[in-house]
């Protein structure tokens, strides 16, 4: 199941396909480091894992969060020990409900502490000390009513590290300010449930996605506006998007219950420049590659993760290059921004980082 990513000292977990050319990124880009012999590592938690992400700061530390169906569920943080090559727990914390997300600080952000955000019920921040987790802050609109819309998803803004955008069942985009813990704004997005949202790579521009199955664009600088970039067919449900890193002018996203991922530009609207039919079923989750414009990774129902090479876009893009065959189904996967040579997915109970 491994192969060779460039030679034969340099492992994957990602198996080539057949007849298709090897995986190419950018020349100053290091894919893999050699002084890792370990190309696999795997940490089973007492839970269904469902929310998982990369810390920004410290290497290879991941949170995740657990999906029980009753009020009571943990997140967890673990760590790489490189001494024992085994992912270790550094701490545990109570959440209320599952996760709907989790996204450690930008590494912008100058704190001693590693900070997380998370959503289910309402945004909460936490702070990841050395010695324990304690929670930071709990972000609510919501002052009329006892009962809160849970929130689906949220993004941190890179550029401005002060701005956390959130997506709810409500119609609703909140975007917070964390320095103030007071919301900046709050929109009625979406016709119906809004269910992610992620900032451009930039400040103002932020795009969400939805129950009515519509990609929207909108600029923090006239929030009286907004763009209507893609419309699914029949208006089917948009569960995730994900921003290009490299070039901001792509987005992806997927439709509910469907084996397909679409690649938009936001150039040239309400047509996909790239539509990846490589699954068998539906899909779950999508990554674009943090160091390279025209790689994005993919998983889903179908026990796999796969990676793409979009570089001959707008050519019609047939096969992934690289594929995972996990134990079951992949709830999510992340790729890591501080080592962009390693990919996190989630199984039943299991994370494992897989070498790219």
């Amino acid at each position: 199941q491994f192969f060779s990513l460039f030679n034969q000292s340099t492992s994957s977990c990602f198996r080539t396909l057949a007849s298709l050319p090897p995986f190419v990124v950018s020349s100053h880009v290091k894919m893999g480091s050699e002084d890792r012999k370990k190309e696999m590592y795997t940490h089973t938690a007492p839970w269904l894992i469902y929310g998982l992400n990369w810390s920004t700061r410290s290497p290879y530390r991941l949170a995740l969060g657990s999906f029980v169906e009753e009020y009571n569920n943990k997140v967890e943080v673990i760590q790489l020990n490189e001494e024992t090559e085994k992912l270790e727990r550094f701490g545990i914390f109570d959440h209320p409900y599952p996760t709907t997300k989790i996204v450690w600080a930008p590494s912008k952000v100058s704190t001693s502490d590693d900070m997380l955000a998370t959503t289910g019920d309402y945004l909460r921040l936490w702070r990841v000390g050395s010695q324990k987790i304690e929670l930071s802050c709990l972000l609510n609109n919501n002052k009329n009513s006892e009962f809160c819309a849970p929130l689906t998803s949220f993004d941190w803004n890179e550029a401005d590290p002060t701005l956390i955008g959130t997506s709810s069942i409500d119609t609703t985009c909140t975007i917070w300010n964390v320095e103030t813990n007071q919301a900046k704004t709050q929109l009625i997005a979406h016709d119906k449930e809004v269910y992610d949202i992620a900032f451009a790579p930039s400040t103002y521009v932020f795009a969400s996605v939805g129950a009515d199955g519509s990609v929207r664009m909108f600029d923090l600088r006239s929030l009286e506006h907004s763009t209507i970039i893609y419309e699914s067919p029949d208006l089917i449900p948009l569960l995730r998007l994900c921003w290009n890193k490299q070039d901001h002018n792509y987005i992806a996203t997927f439709l509910m219950d469907q084996t397909k991922v679409v690649i938009l530009d936001i150039r040239a609207p309400s047509m996909p420049v790239a539509e990846l039919q490589g699954h068998t079923a539906c899909v779950n989750s999508i990554a674009w590659a943090p160091h390279s414009s025209c790689h994005v990774c993919t998983a889903g129902d179908d026990f796999q993760a796969l990676i793409w090479d979009l570089s001959e876009m707008p050519k019609p893009i047939p096969d992934p290059i690289l594929a995972y065959n996990a134990e079951a189904e992949v709830n999510t996967l992340q790729w890591s921004v501080k080592q962009p040579d390693w990919v996190a997915i989630a199984f039943n109970k299991t994370c494992q980082i897989l070498r790219v």
